[in-house]
């Protein structure tokens, strides 16, 4: 059984997600759910399905290993970022080379980077006016947005979209893909 642990900032959409479709795999299980924050309602959604939450401040994160030791006592063989906004350190990166996958809410390498999530993504797109934007999930590296792509899914903007309406598609996208890419992720490093 390959174990996944589950990095997240916010309300946790795509980590339920995560965690329903992996609910009766018999190869894979979200085992843990982390985020910096406290009132992050992903944690709540976690809870729902029995599994263990862990929060952590800056301060653990970056200055101690104890996030890597909580990753060590529930044996997590795999990462996945969803929606967490902080910077990867260099020693989780260096233990879960190849093992750790976030996901983006457009087509990188455009609107990657430091202050580009959420609805500021979507601003950006609509601001260039893009013609399509999409979801890119990729291994994370020491940069934010800079790991090597392994799937993009893509989505027309409409002349009237909002970034609200923008978003409804893209969480779509989100969705319907993520779990699966991790699936292939976690099945081809064996």
């Amino acid at each position: 059984m390959k174990r996944i642990a589950i990095f997240a900032s916010g309300s946790g959409t795509n980590a339920q997600n995560i965690i329903e479709y992996f609910q009766n795999h018999h190869e894979i299980d979200v085992t843990l759910v982390l985020s910096n924050k406290k009132d992050a309602y992903v944690l709540e959604r976690a809870s729902r399905f029995n599994v263990p939450t862990r929060t952590f401040t800056r301060e653990e994160f970056y200055q101690s290993e104890s996030v890597l030791e909580t990753l060590r006592q529930h044996k997590i063989d795999f990462i996945v970022l969803a929606g967490f906004l902080w910077l990867i350190p260099t020693y989780l990166l260096q233990v879960y080379t190849g093992r750790m996958i976030n996901i983006h809410p457009a087509l990188l390498p455009k609107y990657g980077g430091k202050g580009m999530y959420g609805k500021y993504v979507h601003e950006a797109v609509l601001a260039n006016g893009e013609k399509e934007s999409g979801i890119s999930i990729h291994f994370v590296n020491e940069e934010y947005d800079k790991g090597d792509i392994i799937f993009q899914a893509r989505c027309p903007v409409e002349n009237e979209d909002t970034p609200e309406s923008l978003a409804r598609r893209i969480h779509k996208l989100e969705y319907e893909h993520f779990p699966k890419v991790i699936e292939q992720v976690i099945s081809g490093i064996g």
